[in-house]
């Protein structure tokens, strides 16, 4: 009777453990497809950074068609990758987002321009076709267009967009006279089709002074009122920064874990290690805590379009420092 009884109360003990440990699963959302850019969360999942915290966590790949924001308003992940202006123009939409860590610490947005057209600077732009990405991803150009002066409609004056998909094709094809890049992507597929260096001319968000932040994790507003899932994240960022400070020590080994969580096949080694260098400069220290003067920079920079500001007035309680202190 008494094994019996041990018995039960081993498979109550059991249950409850497994009911603790399936209570804490959590799913990211990716602003992209697998790459570099985000080998700190793919690393704390293969090297079980977030299995010693008690996390089962799940990682959903973007793409062209996946808007963060859609994603987590629906119910599809617990947090999110997006960039600061996507994430906050969402916010002034309906969409409650919350920053709770800042992985990224600069831009790796930047506009490259062939050299033969002659543009030098900024207000070479006028009249010039620049392709620029939407999804959320186009908030910091216009918002820059805006402090130029240029009017972004096509009209006379001022300057003609147009869509560009995730490639380089628009300047490899001389249909743009600029496209957008980030620093650890598409600049090396420019210069991978062909281009040299000197050949372009590159715009660094960084260094014209209209940066704004980058890959960041956002939550629903509504889910940081519960204790349980402030802890929950707070493992959930620990793991991912020990993530991150690993792929940033063994470059290699971060590579091969990428390369084997990418479907797509996109992304050579050699791309691939090529983003791993470009993206440890964007990090700053792995503590994901925002840096407040950064984010009021990102909101002032959003707010100043003139008549047609990214953002309308100053969010309100859109980071919290909860899963930050809670981290300690």
């Amino acid at each position: 009777m008494k094994n019996i009884v041990a018995l039960a109360a081993g498979m109550t003990m059991g249950l409850s453990l497994a009911t603790a440990q399936a209570a804490d699963t959590v799913t990211i959302q990716l602003k992209w497809v697998a790459q570099a850019q985000f080998a700190g969360y793919f690393v704390a999942k293969e090297k079980g950074f977030y299995k010693d915290a008690g996390l089962d966590v799940t990682i959903k790949p973007g793409g062209p068609d996946v808007a963060p924001p859609q994603v987590i308003a629906g119910g599809g992940a617990d947090v999110v990758v997006d960039w600061m202006p996507s994430a906050l123009a969402s916010r002034e939409k309906g969409v409650p987002l919350v920053n709770i860590s800042q992985t990224f610490k600069k831009s790796g947005l930047e506009l490259t321009c062939r050299a033969d057209t002659g543009i030098k600077k900024p207000t070479d732009f006028k009249g010039k076709t620049i392709g620029i990405w939407y999804g959320g991803n186009e908030y910091p150009f216009l918002s820059w267009m805006s402090k130029l002066g240029y009017k972004t409609d096509g009209s006379a004056g001022g300057i003609k967009i147009i869509k560009q998909g995730f490639n380089v094709d628009p300047i490899l094809q001389k249909q743009a006279d600029c496209v957008s890049t980030m620093t650890y992507n598409e600049y090396w597929q420019v210069i991978d089709g062909g281009y040299k260096p000197s050949q372009l001319v590159v715009f660094k968000y960084e260094d014209e002074g209209v940066a704004t932040l980058e890959d960041g994790l956002w939550v629903l507003e509504k889910n940081l009122k519960d204790p349980a899932f402030v802890a929950k994240m707070a493992k959930f960022v620990k793991a991912s920064m020990k993530g991150w400070d690993y792929a940033k020590s063994h470059p290699d080994e971060a590579v091969k874990i990428i390369l084997a969580g990418d479907s797509t096949g996109a992304k050579t080694e050699k791309d691939q290690k090529r983003m791993m260098g470009e993206i440890a400069k964007l990090l700053g220290p792995a503590d994901g805590k925002l840096d407040v003067k950064d984010y009021d920079r990102t909101v002032a920079t959003l707010m100043s379009g003139g008549s047609d500001p990214v953002i309308t007035k100053k969010p309100e309680g859109a980071y919290t420092f909860a899963v930050y202190e809670a981290m300690k």
